[in-house]
């Protein structure tokens, strides 16, 4: 991930995934104290996805929080997220990742059961907004 500071002043960050390019998104931006992120599957850094719904939270969590440091916060300064899954019925699953780094914040949050996301293989999607004050 890279920050790139737009002519707008605004700043972004760029995951460099194919689809950030093809549907001319970013993976975070800045606009004065909001942060808002989106897009933030559990692919793993070799570029596929884990067969258990944990390490997906894990790997989707992870992109959150890079992030978030690129643009100069963290999990503490979410104020909310968003998880959409495939399957539902293993949220205990993905809380077990999510509610210990999410502890501290507590921010309001969402699970969403979806018919399909970007991939085949792909359990969650998590996108986020934080504030930095």
């Amino acid at each position: 991930m890279r920050k790139v500071t737009g002519r707008d002043g605004r700043d972004r960050v760029d995951g460099g995934s194919e689809w950030e390019r093809r549907m001319s998104y970013s993976r975070a931006m800045r606009a004065g104290p909001l942060i808002t992120i989106a897009g933030c599957v559990g692919i793993d850094e070799a570029g596929r996805y884990p067969d258990t719904a944990s390490e997906q939270a894990r790997c989707a969590l992870g992109r959150v929080r890079e992030g978030l440091l690129e643009l100069g916060a963290d999990l503490g300064h979410l104020v909310r997220i968003r998880i959409y899954t495939t399957c539902i019925d293993r949220w205990e699953e993905f809380a077990e990742v999510i509610g210990p780094a999410l502890a501290e914040s507590r921010p309001p949050n969402v699970l969403v059961e979806v018919a399909g996301l970007v991939d085949e293989a792909a359990m969650i999607e998590i996108e986020a907004d934080a504030w930095v004050d």
